[in-house]
């Protein structure tokens, strides 16, 4: 195994329709139209010396390093900003050159420290690298005013702020890498160049790194050409020696990481500049939170025990797979085949899915198989699936580089999905036009160099009502583009919903009230969408985790439809999925009505197809999805869960119920790293691996498929995969595997979107987007091109029925959840990490009209009451809400945001409402007493008992 070095081609190589030749040191060479003299001689394999220069930014030209002659141009310019043109001469090297490359080198060296036998980027450093390329030998200048001697008065300390980075002054070139990565790459203008001339530093603002706005996303450390922006982890270990590429496991971006290894130690995770989805960026998750895979916590031993009060007491891998399985038979025997199930995990692999609805339905007998998308993007299915004709996605993300317009609803990109969010931002610097419709004001809406064309502050449960008044507006004002609708879509259906939503309690001055919204400002947006060009709707967890999710999906699809904004560059519908792979989990038959492929359970030929290679009957009825498991369980006919990977006791809506329901179980087995909220309540627990302890592949938002690569041995024994193989066996439906690339050939026999997918054909082309057949051997990036999946496009009714969660006098705000960036889902992982440090405890976040009313400031402690339960957490008065809705994260389990949501849910699929709850917030002095119990319960339910060695 060796480091895999990427080429650093300086500049960016142009996408352009014509080409241009030159010749370089002799060799001709043929590029882009645009492309620099510098990234052309790369190309050739010639390396011009270079400093301020790196393919992921602009070129800039202050190092004066690059400098090549070229015949008939007088002095000597740099490559890095001078275009390749068709018949040029260029000559990289010379003893002109070499004397003025030199002469640079020797004063960038001249007020440098010169500890490179003990500096952290020894062996990783571009300006030792480059003093070598020039041949530096000796430094002529004399000692005097620097930055380097701590007795200088230009001195500066280093900054150690940062948990996960150091800045030292005294190494700093002043290149502006770093200031550039900030602008260009991450769009969040965090970092300045401080002082004129020799005085000039970069500075984080007026404070330290930890507390200015940088988002710690690492694309400064990644760009800095020297040891002044450093990893902790190089500093603390050394360079790395060897490297694999593998996949993030956070959201549902699916960024490309190399993982930096010093034998099976992470060192560093650095972002792959060949990973289509994030193209060498990444965000303070999938960079530097990875900790958590070797955290202390991390349970690597089997532990089994009869009662939830009893002490937890670890076994072999032998015992606990036998004892579950004898559970399952026993409670089957019992109460009956369909009084179990199995819950996937959005977080696991795509075979690992797989596998485990492959034993719940030809192991247990039954369907009683969910996944977490059941409480998330369920919605996103169903909609996309009658509207369209599949359950994905329209574009992949490249494609926003190429929008006129976009369209936010329901959605945080730059907290929940932070790499595409940067892409997002650079479009919009580059002059698309935004709307953003979310109740609160999230970053998008104003941040530095852009801001939302609209921002349509929605109440919360009134997104249909939006959507309609958004198509009347489209409708009957003739804006629809009526030869793509005759061409593509069913006019009959067109024409039934034309006439539905040009009714005029579908106006905008009528329904404007209703949701919030100035009339005004919603005809505009609706305008803007329709006529401003391509336009792309992006949409979260604010569009689907609503009584009314699935007819939003509708609504959003209808709209694309209607303006003829789907299958081409730059628009489409497209949900930005929350978690790595539960794009995947679904794509794998997760869901208790469907196999892999989307196909439902009761049809004969799909169910024969698996069944022949299965070798078990199936049933043709659709199974319990994870709601009706709980409330099965609460009625005492549903009495065992496998879960892996998932914490429903913290994720899940209404918690009393929840735990309710796992509580009347008589086996639970859990698979995951930590004892969980919902391992309290478990019986089996089976230790989980990392996304670094196993082999596999995740399918993010965009349909791309994506290989994970082990680069460590799992700490527990088992990758999570062989230990669903082992209870399969057990129960008594063998499974024979010897490496997930078997999985991956059994899905691609039965899944005729993944028919083309191979780990081979993976390692070729990096990763695929399905379908991926023999109509697209090389996968899809963009659906619906020339015709639906379905056929015709159907236009959906979409009535709005408001929800029945409602504010009253007792009960007077709404309530609205959501992420932040530093946290993910549940935070197991995340809080098990330095990104804690950001973001210690869920807050609410109040209006100061509301707050004031309440007499509450800044940091009170408060309590949220609802109809289900109270908590306690902190209050944070802000702006960004707007009056009547507070809003809360759900990242720690301490604060219990799901004891506070109701059990209310889409008509359709039953993703529940997380985004209306109805409360009251009023100052208080303690926790909760759910919470109080929380702490109690956080010591009982979790004890493990000590094993004392036998005498001898």
């Amino acid at each position: 195994m060796a480091l895999i070095k990427e080429i650093d081609y300086g500049t960016p190589i142009r996408v352009a329709d014509t080409t241009v030749t030159l010749t370089i040191d002799g060799q001709r060479v043929t590029v882009p139209a645009g492309t620099s003299v510098m990234a052309a001689a790369m190309t050739a394999g010639t390396q011009i010396p270079k400093l301020c220069a790196t393919d992921s930014l602009e070129p800039f030209g202050s190092c004066r390093l690059c400098l090549v002659e070229i015949d008939g141009r007088r002095g000597t310019p740099a490559s890095c900003t001078t275009p390749a043109e068709d018949g040029m001469v260029v000559h990289t090297q010379s003893d002109k050159l070499a004397k003025l490359r030199k002469g640079v080198m020797e004063l960038y060296i001249s007020d440098h420290p010169l500890d490179c036998l003990t500096c952290a980027a020894n062996g990783d450093c571009e300006l030792q690298d480059m003093a070598g390329a020039v041949g530096l030998r000796e430094v002529r200048y004399e000692e005097g005013a620097n930055h380097v001697r701590k007795s200088s008065d230009l001195y500066l300390p280093k900054d150690e702020s940062n948990p996960y980075f150091t800045y030292d002054p005294a190494k700093c070139i002043v290149c502006n890498r770093c200031v550039r990565a900030c602008e260009e790459v991450q769009g969040t203008f965090a970092l300045t160049i401080a002082g004129r001339g020799f005085d000039s530093r970069v500075a984080s603002g007026p404070t330290s790194f930890f507390e200015s706005e940088c988002v710690s996303c690492g694309a400064c450390v990644q760009a800095c050409p020297t040891a002044t922006l450093t990893e902790k982890s190089i500093i603390a270990h050394g360079q790395p020696e060897h490297s694999a590429v593998t996949t993030c496991a956070y959201c549902g971006v699916g960024c490309a990481f190399k993982a930096e290894m010093q034998g099976s130690r992470v060192v560093r995770m650095v972002p792959y500049k060949d990973g289509k989805a994030n193209d060498g960026h990444s965000c303070v998750k999938g960079r530097f939170a990875y900790g958590y895979a070797t955290h202390r916590d991390r349970i690597t031993k089997p532990m089994i025990r009869q009662t939830i009060t009893d002490p937890w007491r670890e076994v072999s891998w032998e015992e606990a797979i036998a004892h579950a399985a004898s559970e399952f038979k026993r409670i089957q025997a019992t109460y009956g085949r369909d009084a179990v199930g199995g819950i996937t995990s959005s977080r696991c692999t795509n075979e690992e899915a797989y596998l485990v609805q492959k034993l719940v339905r030809a192991g247990f007998g039954n369907n009683n198989v969910d996944t977490c998308a059941r409480v998330c993007h369920s919605p996103t299915g169903y909609g996309l699936k009658t509207t369209l004709g599949t359950s994905a996605g329209t574009q992949d993300f490249k494609s926003v580089e190429y929008a006129d317009v976009i369209l936010v609803v329901g959605a945080n990109p730059t907290d929940g999905h932070p790499v595409f969010g940067s892409r997002m931002k650079k479009r919009l610097r580059q002059g698309a036009r935004l709307i953003v419709a979310d109740p609160r004001r999230i970053d998008l809406v104003k941040s530095p160099h852009i801001k939302a064309d609209y921002h349509l502050p929605l109440k919360p449960g009134s997104n249909v009502a939006f959507v309609n008044a958004m198509a009347h507006v489209i409708v009957t004002e003739g804006l629809v583009d009526e030869a793509y609708v005759r061409e593509r879509c069913d006019l009959v259906d067109f024409e039934v919903w034309a006439r539905f939503v040009a009714e005029g309690r579908h106006a905008p001055e009528v329904i404007g009230p209703t949701i919030g919204v100035d009339p005004a400002d919603l005809r505009a947006a609706a305008r803007l969408y329709a006529t401003g060009g391509a336009a792309a709707i992006y949409y979260g967890l604010g569009v689907t985790e609503h009584s009314q999710g699935s007819t939003m999906v509708m609504g959003l699809a209808n709209l694309a439809m209607a303006t003829g904004n789907i299958g081409k560059p730059g628009a489409g519908v497209n949900p930005l999925r929350g978690q790595n792979n539960v794009q995947g989990s679904c794509d794998m038959g997760s869901f208790p009505h469907e196999l892999s492929g989307y196909r439902h359970v009761s049809d004969d030929a799909t169910r024969e197809t698996f069944e022949s290679l299965w070798g078990a009957t199936l049933s043709p009825d659709p199974g319990l999805r994870i709601t009706n498991m709980l409330d099965e369980a609460v009625g005492g006919s549903f009495k065992g869960l496998y879960i892996q990977g998932e914490d429903i006791a913290q994720s899940d809506p209404d918690t009393h119920h929840v735990t309710a329901g796992l509580k009347a179980m008589e086996c639970i087995v859990i698979q995951d790293l930590f004892l969980n909220e919902t391992a309290k309540y478990a019986h089996v627990f089976l230790p989980g691996a990392s996304f670094l302890e196993k082999d596999g592949t995740f399918t993010n938002a965009e349909r791309r498929i994506s290989r994970v690569r082990k680069v460590m041995p799992p700490m527990g024994g088992y990758a999570d995969w062989e230990g669903t193989m082992l209870l399969s066996n057990a129960l008594g439906y063998p499974m024979r595997y010897a490496n997930p690339s078997e999985i991956m050939d059994e899905i691609a026999r039965l899944t005729p979107s993944f028919a083309g997918v191979s780990y081979a054909r993976l390692e070729e082309l990096g990763s695929i987007q399905w379908p991926c057949n023999a109509e697209a051997p090389e996968g899809t990036p963009m659906m619906h091109v020339d015709r639906f999946v379905r056929g015709l496009g159907k236009f959906m009714i979409t009535e709005f029925v408001p929800t029945d969660e409602r504010t009253t006098a007792k009960y007077p705000l709404i309530l609205t959840t959501g992420r932040i960036l530093s946290q993910y889902n549940v935070g197991a992982q995340t809080r098990r990490t330095h990104n804690s440090r950001w973001h210690e405890e869920d807050v609410l976040e109040i209006h100061p009209f509301d707050a004031e009313t309440r007499g509450i400031v800044d940091g009170d402690l408060v309590a949220l009451e609802s109809r289900s339960g109270d908590i306690a957490l902190k209050a944070r008065v802000t702006e960004r809400m707007q009056p009547g809705i507070v809003y809360t994260t759900f990242h720690h389990a301490k604060t219990g945001a799901n004891v506070i949501t109701t059990d209310y849910s889409d008509w359709a699929t039953n993703c529940p409402e997380y985004k209306v709850t109805a409360v009251q917030v009023r100052r208080t002095n303690r926790p909760s007493d759910w919470q109080a119990r929380f702490y109690e319960e956080d010591i009982s339910l979790t004890r493990i008992a000590q094993q004392l060695d036998a005498a001898e």
